[in-house]
């Protein structure tokens, strides 16, 4: 997150330690703004979160918001998510990522959501990234994103078009 604030001059701390978010909500957006109310008012400050993940059109939406839980490994949720594509010829997909900055008393002053439309390729192609990356194909860079350099993913990913929103709006908070 501290690649995109950049333009800000502003400094992020990680959440302490010892606070252990559970993700109870049912979208991305009530995820993302439970962590950044929960650490807000553990902190006294203002806090960001994300939450993120696949929604694969043929699998109506899953694994969206169970998308880190999959399987126990990335090699875990590719296989998971490849086999029950199975032959399906409609591989349309998205990355969905909503930001939430909560003020210190929790409330949420802003939220942003980006997405980024592709497509899961068959098996997997490059090595960079994470998670679902090396499946999921970005047609107008004609690259899987674990095969973008890290500053066209951050271009051209969900999370950059989250960040691309937001940016102007904490602009304005000076």
């Amino acid at each position: 997150m501290q690649t995109y604030l950049d333009s800000l001059d502003w400094e992020l701390q990680l959440k302490p330690p010892e606070l252990e978010i559970e993700e109870t909500g049912d979208t991305f957006a009530a995820n993302a703004c439970l962590k950044a109310s929960t650490v807000a008012q553990a902190t006294g400050q203002w806090a960001i979160a994300d939450d993120s993940g696949l929604q694969v059109d043929a699998l109506d939406g899953a694994p969206g918001i169970y998308s880190a839980r999959y399987g126990k490994t990335d090699q875990e949720r590719i296989e998971r998510l490849l086999g029950e594509l199975g032959l399906e010829v409609n591989r349309q997909a998205q990355f969905v990522c909503v930001v939430a900055i909560a003020r210190p008393d929790g409330a949420i002053a802003y939220q942003a959501e980006g997405i980024c439309r592709g497509e899961i390729l068959p098996a997997p192609r490059g090595t960079g990234g994470f998670g679902y990356d090396p499946v999921f194909f970005v047609p107008e860079q004609g690259l899987t994103f674990a095969e973008m350099e890290p500053e066209i993913k951050r271009s051209c990913s969900h999370r950059g078009k989250a960040f691309e929103l937001l940016v102007p709006q904490l602009k304005q908070l000076g």
